[in-house]
């Protein structure tokens, strides 16, 4: 039977590394699965009022995520999920195929605890969740630079990390003690 391992923490503590790590450890029997495939689109978000705000948990498609992980645990033939190109910071349809000997598939994202009932059930279709932990400071300046190599100014990266990701980081830092596991990436 395919298991379901999900990652969670803050922005830019790791957990895309952690899950490429852990699928190359076996990768014929592993695959990841991102949640950042179900970031609304931008378009999506400006008639919501979210562009602003994109990264915080409103702005995914929960429904979606939690329904293709739920036939992910049951699918015997490959299974095709989206994936995200940061570079325009969209969803891209149909970016990764899960093949049915993939005995494990890796998730990440920053809301896989979340205790509200879109996100339970993201919850419920994972077998384990792990939060990665890294101090603030290591984390921030990823973030930081992460924005800047995808096209945002120093100053504006800053802005950013602290409107946004710092609030999503501390809504995410709330659910730790909810985890299966606590990696500690310090």
């Amino acid at each position: 039977m395919r298991r379901l391992l999900g990652l969670t923490g803050p922005p830019g503590c790791g957990k895309s590394t952690y899950a490429a790590r852990l699928v190359a450890e076996e990768p014929a029997g592993r695959v990841a699965v991102p949640m950042d495939g179900f970031h609304l689109r931008p378009d999506e978000l400006v008639r919501r009022g979210l562009r602003d705000r994109m990264g915080a948990p409103e702005t995914f498609d929960t429904v979606g995520y939690a329904a293709l992980l739920r036939r992910l645990r049951d699918a015997d033939t490959a299974v095709w999920a989206p994936g995200f190109d940061r570079s325009v910071e969209e969803p891209v349809p149909d970016a990764i195929v899960v093949r049915p000997e993939a005995a494990l598939v890796v998730t990440e994202g920053n809301y896989l605890l979340l205790d509200r009932p879109d996100w339970r059930e993201v919850r419920d279709a994972l077998d384990e969740v792990w939060y990665l932990d890294l101090p603030d400071d290591v984390r921030r300046q990823r973030l930081v630079a992460r924005h800047v190599a995808f096209g945002k100014t120093p100053e504006a990266a800053r802005e950013w990390v602290d409107r946004v990701d710092a609030a999503n980081a501390e809504l995410v830092a709330a659910t730790r003690d909810l985890a299966d596991r606590v990696v500690d990436l310090s």
